[in-house]
């Protein structure tokens, strides 16, 4: 059995909700499986919509890859130098313990 990895969602209200998934998982996927608020996730992941935008902690990258970069653009809230779409976060060990801070709307 592979050990899960917790990570934490805040609210723009400063809110938290803990969840935890396997390795691999996305955050996106992590989120909805815990029924984490605030999260919309209307692709299902396909990084075709920003409906699953989140801050990223300190030690997750940037969106590198120029589809992210371009749906990015369309998130309902602030984009910020920290922005991503959850669903391309890949879940693993390092990410143990990080909050990512959820934008105030998504639609």
């Amino acid at each position: 059995m592979t050990d899960e990895i917790g990570i934490a969602f805040r609210t723009a209200d400063g809110e938290v909700f803990h969840a935890s998934g396997t390795p691999g998982t996305s955050v996106m996927e992590v989120a909805i499986m815990n029924d984490v608020p605030g999260i919309e996730a209307e692709c299902g992941g396909a990084c075709a919509c920003a409906t699953c935008h989140v801050y990223a902690p300190e030690g997750v990258g940037p969106a590198d890859d120029p589809y992210e970069q371009d749906m990015l653009d369309f998130a309902a809230d602030e984009r910020r130098a920290n922005s991503r779409l959850s669903c391309q976060i890949e879940l693993e060990p390092s990410l143990e313990g990080a909050v990512f801070q959820l934008p105030r709307v998504q639609i």
